[in-house]
């Protein structure tokens, strides 16, 4: 019986790990300042792109896992071709490196 119990126990944890949801906010300046954009709740595991937008930088939380970030122009539009930057889980803030834009982000 104890067996039972714990298995449960560990199976409804690993469901709502997996129910998680992260929250990003986009923002015109460096350090999560400046005009805030839009919010976004987002479920993990995802790939969210701002859909043409880019930011300078991205405030998170809720993260279960990692976050990873990606310019915008070029190849890495999408979550492709390798992130510029990534964070572990939790929350906080990114800046885009010098020169660019955040395009999109993976939230695992």
């Amino acid at each position: 019986m104890q067996f039972n119990t714990a298995f449960i126990a560990t199976a409804l944890l690993a469901s709502a790990s997996l129910a998680m949801s992260a929250r990003i906010t986009g923002w015109a300046g460096a350090d999560c300042t400046g005009q805030q954009g839009q919010s976004f709740d987002l479920s993990a595991p995802v790939c969210f792109t701002l859909g043409g937008g880019s930011t300078k930088s991205i405030q998170y939380s809720g993260v279960p896992n990692r976050i990873d970030f990606y310019v915008s122009g070029g190849g890495h539009d999408s979550c492709t071709n390798g992130s510029q930057g990534f964070r572990g889980g939790g929350s906080g803030c990114a800046n885009a490196p010098a020169g660019f834009n955040w395009e999109s982000v993976l939230i695992n």
